[in-house]
């Protein structure tokens, strides 16, 4: 799998796990009051 040159939001965490997926292809979220209102927005599940 192809690592993405751009980070995504986790590339601002602490978290030697975390930031370990920086790169990766998926946009994660941390756990973040953002996370819990865009999931709320769009009626989506929090995993």
């Amino acid at each position: 799998m192809t690592k993405l040159k751009i980070p995504n939001r986790l590339a601002r965490e602490k978290s030697p796990y975390l930031l370990q997926h920086a790169r990766n292809p998926v946009d994660w979220f941390p756990w973040s009051e953002a996370a819990f209102q865009k999931a709320k927005v769009e009626d989506k599940p929090i995993f």
